[in-house]
């Protein structure tokens, strides 16, 4: 049924339920399986010459950060079982709604699973979850994994 899944990882608790959901999934229909961790856009907005050691430090940890959670996917795919074939991803500056679903078109995934919630914290109150924007957005089935 499935071929392609795209999953939406942060390394949050959420996510982790999320890869396990999608690994599983992927296992079932032979598919192929993204793990996608988007990095926010910097935050930071300077007024005339702009100091890039913050910008270095900022993107050094979300590389790190993003490792992190491609490594416990790619974890759970290496466990027992049929083999899952799995491409990590790291996209950046753009909202993590924007690039999970620009993602799933790019690829031409026809699933994406993500975590009812992760990362977001505050901003979710204000600004709705990522999960919500993703369902509304998207042009395919979204799994949302509580």
């Amino acid at each position: 049924m499935f071929k392609h899944i795209l999953l939406a990882t942060d390394g949050s608790g959420a996510s982790e339920h999320a890869a396990k959901l999608a690994v599983d999934m992927a296992r079932m229909h032979g598919a192929k399986l993204t793990a996608l961790y988007v990095v926010d856009p910097y935050p930071y907005l300077g007024i005339g010459e702009t100091n890039p050691m913050g910008f270095q430090a900022y993107m050094a940890a979300a590389q790190e950060h993003a490792a992190q959670a491609h490594a416990k996917v790619t974890e759970l795919c290496s466990q027992s079982g049929t083999p899952v074939d799995l491409q990590s991803r790291v996209v950046e500056n753009v909202t993590a709604s924007v690039g999970i679903v620009q993602t799933a078109k790019d690829d031409n995934a026809d699933l994406i699973v993500v975590g009812s919630h992760g990362r977001s914290g505050i901003a979710r109150l204000m600004l709705g979850s990522v999960a919500a924007k993703v369902v509304a957005e998207s042009p395919v089935p979204v799994l949302v994994a509580r």
